[in-house]
């Protein structure tokens, strides 16, 4: 129950950022299915009596896909409250099961005493007589057999619980990356802020990054184990000293920037990467723009953060 509690917690933080709205068609095909799923869950007298509070939480789900609906919302932002409402009934149901089971194993522990308790009475009844050792064995082999099918439940339970969590972690994980912009690539996923977001051979941040670093502390806070290195990188206008200058004063700035939002100091780590890795051609002004910038490399799940 404690691991469903956990999914429970873990889908409902979900926070997908939604942008725009539209005019809606007449139906949501997502939020049908979602209500159909509440609709049945809703009318199994198992799952009321064995999931109240999930069903209280699924049915809170669906009325935030339903205002979102009603409000005409985007359709990303229904589809995605909806799918959320969907999961939740599925946890709804996920513990109904667990108990029934539990219940099931509960039962077959107290069948197991009777039996025990009836085979110890024979025994002593029939003391010496081939009978009464017969029916010891059968009861054994009987309590063999429940242990044996309790034990088969509770596998199955635990690989449908972890396969859920999975499941859902990596979703979270997708659309975080995706809200991100972070691009996939032979170091990993890298973050780009371009040169537009700093003045002129300046190193303070401008307002207009405060939005994707705040995404990605809350990303980092979500993947402790994930960690960060901030690259700074430069055009070839200048001297080389001064651009490296320049390029790490810009790393350390994001640096401090994620550090302020409530990253541990010790997950990120900044580098002065100078005229070094162009992504373009320095010989044109647009290419010399896309030169100056910063690089941010997250880890893997593991923490392991591919070098250049």
């Amino acid at each position: 129950m404690h691991s469903l509690s956990l999914v429970s917690a873990a889908l409902l933080a979900v926070s997908a950022s939604l942008l725009g709205c539209s005019s809606l068609p007449s139906d949501n095909l997502q939020l049908d299915r979602a209500r159909s799923d509440y609709r049945s869950a809703q009318a199994d007298p198992q799952t009321a009596a064995h999931a109240a509070s999930e069903m209280k939480l699924a049915r809170e789900a669906l009325d935030r896909a339903n205002s979102a609906w009603a409000a005409q919302d985007a359709s990303a932002k229904v589809d995605h409250l909806a799918f959320l409402a969907q999961q939740q009934v599925a946890i709804a149901q996920e513990t109904t099961r667990q108990k029934l089971a539990e219940a099931a194993v509960s039962s077959a522990n107290a069948q197991r005493d009777q039996i025990r308790l009836q085979a110890r009475t024979q025994e002593a009844d029939r003391a010496g007589q081939a009978a009464g050792i017969a029916q010891a064995q059968a009861a054994q082999s009987q309590q063999n057999n429940l242990n044996a099918q309790a034990q088969t439940v509770a596998v199955q339970l635990q690989a449908q619980n972890q396969a859920e969590q999975a499941r859902i972690r990596t979703y979270q994980l997708e659309t975080q990356i995706r809200e991100l912009h972070a691009k996939q690539t032979e170091r990993g996923l890298v973050i780009t802020i371009g040169d537009v977001l700093f003045d002129n051979n300046r190193a303070e941040l401008k307002s207009g990054a405060q939005r994707d670093l705040e995404r990605l502390s809350v990303f980092l806070k979500a993947y402790p184990e994930r960690r960060v290195r901030v690259e700074g990188y430069a055009d070839s206008v200048g001297s080389s000293s001064s651009n490296a200058s320049l390029s790490g004063r810009r790393a350390e700035s994001v640096r401090s920037a994620l550090l302020a939002l409530g990253v541990e100091p010790g997950r990120v780590v900044s580098q002065a990467m100078g005229e070094t890795h162009p992504v373009a051609s320095n010989d044109n002004a647009a290419g010399r723009q896309q030169n100056r910038r910063v690089e941010i490399v997250l880890s893997d799940e593991s923490g392991v953060m591919a070098s250049r």
